[in-house]
């Protein structure tokens, strides 16, 4: 690196994302500036003291520092990260288990129908107000984001302000690892170009030493059963779109219409007894960050960074990757959450799409299609079309938005029960949504 860059890490709270990015800026070497944002003053202390065990045990040239207002650390920031929670880990529980009354289980809850919808009410405000911050304090810098639900974020980041904004996600790239290890070949002498929305991306390409390699994919998947019987769906589509779709059935799922019912998703129910408990899976969480509480105080060993399975695949290490090509010229090929402006024919014009990027200091070059097969269209442009809808009924805070995009995400297929959800909702995080009550 040729100059200490300053990098603004907002919401460090996150169990997912903040040692991960501290454990990827350490291994890029060279000197950073991590200005550390938290509005939880524990939260923020347990970050800044875990990162500053990372850096000392690693002898870095990082320094470290925090605040509660974001605003004393936007100015001069050369990349923001956005990794926030509103209302935190509870409020994402309860996206979960406010629809079950409604047959509505999930596995997850947090990118799309009622759980997507209800998060990106309270996030989008949030994440609309950090970027007009940035166009005062720090014009010119990128916003990388990595909060849920992605689309509709990155929607409404791009269309609202004048701030750089890209989404960031290795689910794609988690799935090429998958597929290189499904056919025995080395993940680097693979490739993938790919095309969709978060959480529901189709591999359209994929090639091992420069040859299509779907035939190998095929075989291998005739040769283990216990492939279909992981991710059942996930292989369906494989099969009938002759692309493979990406991040897994609990994800894709959420997507379609029908599986979110009691027994919907071949005879199992979403968050009971499909993959996983969502309580315990909720509660696994709160085990990280205790975890990252004992790290920070000393409780526990540090994990240092060697110590990492290099089997793990991560958005973190996505973002240094972008972050340096961005600001030093250093080039990357990886998927992101950008715009459609053109590289995606047959797809809406400005929704943001989850594609494979090019990455230099120039910017964003997504790979570009001649055609899009025009069943992944037909997926893709519904979903497109409805998170677009929900971007902008959050931007706007307008319940009767609301409720149109809960009917034509076929959430619900009546006006009244839509209505009913979005009363949950506000009942449920009144505190987190003061616009709809102004």
């Amino acid at each position: 690196m040729s100059s200490k860059k300053i990098l603004a890490l907002i919401g460090v709270g996150s169990t997912y994302f903040t040692k991960g990015i501290v454990d990827s800026v350490i291994k890029k070497g060279g000197a950073w500036e991590l200005r550390m944002v938290d509005i939880d003053l524990t939260c923020l202390d347990i970050a800044m003291k875990l990162g500053q065990r990372m850096v000392e045990a690693e002898e870095a040239q990082v320094t470290i520092t925090g605040s509660t207002q974001r605003r004393d650390v936007l100015a001069g920031a050369d990349a923001v990260v956005t990794t926030i929670g509103v209302g935190g880990r509870r409020a994402w529980e309860q996206d979960v288990y406010i629809f079950r009354q409604f047959n509505i289980f999930q596995s997850t809850g947090d990118t799309y129908g009622a759980g997507g919808v209800s998060r990106s009410m309270r996030t989008i405000p949030r994440l609309l107000e950090i970027a007009r911050d940035m166009e005062e304090l720090c014009p010119d810098a990128v916003l990388v984001n990595f909060t849920n639900p992605m689309t509709p974020n990155v929607t409404a980041l791009s269309e609202h302000t004048r701030i750089k904004t890209v989404g960031l996600c290795c689910g794609v790239t988690y799935y090429q690892h998958y597929l290189a290890q499904l056919i025995g070949v080395p993940y680097e002498q693979t490739w993938s170009k790919a095309v969709g929305v978060n959480h529901y991306t189709y591999i359209t390409d994929f090639t091992y030493q420069g040859k299509n390699a779907w035939p190998l994919v095929r075989q291998a998947a005739e040769r283990n059963s216990k492939l279909r019987q992981d991710m059942p769906h996930t292989w369906e589509l494989f099969d009938a779109f002759d692309a493979f779709p990406c991040v897994g059935d609990g994800h894709i799922c959420e997507f379609i219409p029908g599986f979110q019912g009691e027994k919907a998703y071949y005879g199992k129910t979403f968050g009971i007894d499909a993959g996983h408990s969502f309580e315990h899976y909720a509660a696994s969480w709160d085990d990280v960050f205790e975890d990252m509480r004992a790290q920070a105080y000393g409780e526990k060993p540090l994990v240092k960074i060697e110590e990492r399975s290099s089997n793990t695949f991560r958005d973190e290490d996505y973002f240094i990757d972008v972050v340096s090509a961005l600001l030093d010229g250093e080039r990357c090929e990886c998927t992101v959450n950008l715009p459609n402006r053109g590289q995606a024919p047959g797809l809406p014009m400005g929704a943001v799409l989850e594609q494979t990027t090019l990455i230099n200091g120039a910017g964003f070059h997504p790979l570009a299609y001649d055609s899009i097969s025009p069943g992944i269209l037909a997926h893709m442009n519904r979903i497109a079309s409805v998170q677009t809808l929900i971007a902008e009924a959050s931007v706007r805070c307008d319940r009767k938005m609301v409720v149109q995009a809960l009917m034509a995400g076929l959430t619900t297929l009546r006006k009244a029960e839509a209505e009913r959800m979005v009363d949950v909702i506000l009942d449920t995080h009144r505190a987190w949504l003061p616009e709809y009550f102004d």
